[in-house]
């Protein structure tokens, strides 16, 4: 049984960055794909960037492009994501979630096996 924990959510102006951490343990996390969720008030939860267990193949939503980054450290058993050029839109609670890479990342939420608890992340404009 993996357990997830975010952190590095807070408070930011417009244009201003953060960076997102998730910390696994109880499970071998390099065999699994991890990926960044965010759920606004009031709208359904969106996939904003996924990563194969490697860290070789990735995936981003378009509304996050050129501005997130996802990466992964399997030596420490964490994913980060960076995220630039931050505006009010990206305000949300971000999750981080995993699950067994077999043939690579995938985009579904339903392929999601494990859940962090969130952390919020707010834009001001």
């Amino acid at each position: 049984q993996v357990q997830l924990v975010e952190s590095g959510g807070g408070l930011v102006q417009a244009g201003g960055s953060l960076r997102l951490s998730c910390a696994a343990s109880g499970g071998t996390f390099n065999w699994y794909y991890t990926g960044w969720f965010r759920q606004a008030p009031g709208k359904d939860r969106e996939l904003a960037a996924a990563i194969n267990w490697s860290g070789r193949a990735t995936y981003y939503a378009d509304f996050v492009k050129g501005r997130f980054t996802i990466s992964r450290d399997n030596a420490k058993n964490t994913v980060h994501l960076q995220m630039n050029s931050l505006k009010p839109e990206d305000t949300a609670v971000y999750y981080c979630a995993a699950g067994p890479d077999n043939f690579g990342y995938t985009t579904r939420e339903s392929d999601y096996d494990y859940w962090g608890q969130g952390t919020q992340v707010t834009v001001s404009s």
